[in-house]
């Protein structure tokens, strides 16, 4: 006689579907993740990130035009009056040794550019020291800047003055050579490499400004 077994299914293991659930819980509310974002979606995203990476690249540039094309062009460039539509200056003369001079021979250097009787009473000096002061401020680039004085009669500048301008050319002009001056014998006037008149400053000038008028076209000029 056999022993009784266990009884049939005893050892079985529970079906899926009889077996009771694992409790939830109290409070868990865990939700189902996010469905990733669409092609769509990405995509205009990374356009706004570009459109703004490629604003900020182009800002300065943008300010730049508009400064240069809205502000007044005396107001943020230059401290001379420009001169415009004028003949390029033709003069000739004599220098203090006697040898012929002409203009052109100082073709390819920045002039500046004095007339006034060889006296050089009122503001004259003041004009002469303000043109060496601004020439001298060019450091190394002066020696590409010309300071020429065109003396309008027959009278020679003292030699005292002389001695404080060692760098000026002294010419003894046509008296009516200054009536071809742009705006006469007053300003004192740039003249580039080309012979043709840029700016025109007074003749009491602020040496800073002139300084930074001749700094400024040095940089920018690829002549002279």
């Amino acid at each position: 006689m056999s022993a009784a077994g266990p009884p049939q299914g005893a050892n079985r293991a529970p079906s899926g579907g009889s077996a009771a659930a694992k409790p939830q819980a109290w409070g868990d509310h865990t939700s189902a993740p996010a469905p990733p974002m669409s092609r769509h979606g990405t995509t205009a995203r990374n356009k706004r990130i570009l459109a703004l990476l490629a604003a900020i690249a182009l800002a300065p540039v943008v300010l730049s035009y508009l400064a240069y094309y809205a502000w007044p062009r005396d107001a943020r460039v230059n401290y001379g009056r420009l001169l415009e539509g004028h003949p390029a200056v033709a003069v000739t003369g004599t220098r203090l040794d006697g040898t012929p001079f002409d203009v052109a021979e100082l073709r390819g250097r920045w002039i500046v550019l004095h007339a006034a009787p060889g006296a050089c009473r009122g503001e004259c000096p003041q004009s002469l020291y303000a043109s060496r002061q601004a020439r001298t401020m060019q450091n190394a680039e002066r020696e590409r800047v010309v300071r020429l004085w065109l003396v309008t009669d027959q009278a020679t500048p003292a030699s005292a003055l002389l001695a404080e301008h060692s760098d000026l050319s002294v010419v003894h002009a046509d008296p009516r050579a200054a009536a071809t001056l742009p705006e006469g014998a007053g300003p004192i006037y740039l003249v580039d490499p080309l012979g043709n008149f840029v700016l025109a400053w007074p003749s009491q000038p602020d040496i800073k400004g002139v300084a930074k008028d001749l700094g400024r076209l040095l940089r920018a000029s690829s002549i002279g």
